[in-house]
């Protein structure tokens, strides 16, 4: 199964295009926008593309280092700017493997232009590997009943 696929069953339950933020939103901002979109993690794009990606981890590391005052300032102040990504016609065996080893849940799709199409969390595609399993599961099923 490629990560195109998994894309695709996100599009095919309502979910719309990936959430950004601006690096020079505020991390209130940012807040208000996982709260809204009830999501865990956003792109940080500008005008140069894609330039981060913060997390609702993110935002708990810094207020414990920084308190309440990090609210205020810009997201840039704590995303994660050496963003690992992944292609759309990458495996989501690949995919698994990277984000298991680098310990990442929200990894961005990039087309080969390198505009971002996507964004997966491990949720996504731990769905989709137990949607594949059970598909291979109701194969086998139906092939020993044929017998």
């Amino acid at each position: 199964m490629l990560i195109v696929t998994v894309l695709r069953s996100k599009a095919g339950e309502g979910v719309g295009a990936v959430v950004t933020v601006s690096p020079d939103s505020t991390v209130r901002e940012l807040l208000d926008t996982l709260a809204e979109h009830r999501i865990g993690a956003v792109v940080v794009e500008s005008d140069l593309g894609l330039v981060g990606i913060v997390s609702e981890r993110d935002v708990v590391r810094h207020l414990r280092a920084s308190g309440a005052t990090i609210l205020d300032r810009p997201v840039s102040r704590i995303m994660t700017a050496d963003v690992v990504t992944t292609r759309p016609h990458a495996a989501v065996e690949e995919v698994m493997a990277t984000m298991t080893d680098r310990r990442i849940r929200h990894l961005p799709v990039l087309d080969d232009a390198g505009a971002l199409v996507g964004i997966v969390s491990i949720g996504d595609i731990v769905k989709s590997r137990i949607s594949e399993l059970e598909s291979e599961r109701d194969d086998l099923v139906g092939y020993i009943g044929a017998r």
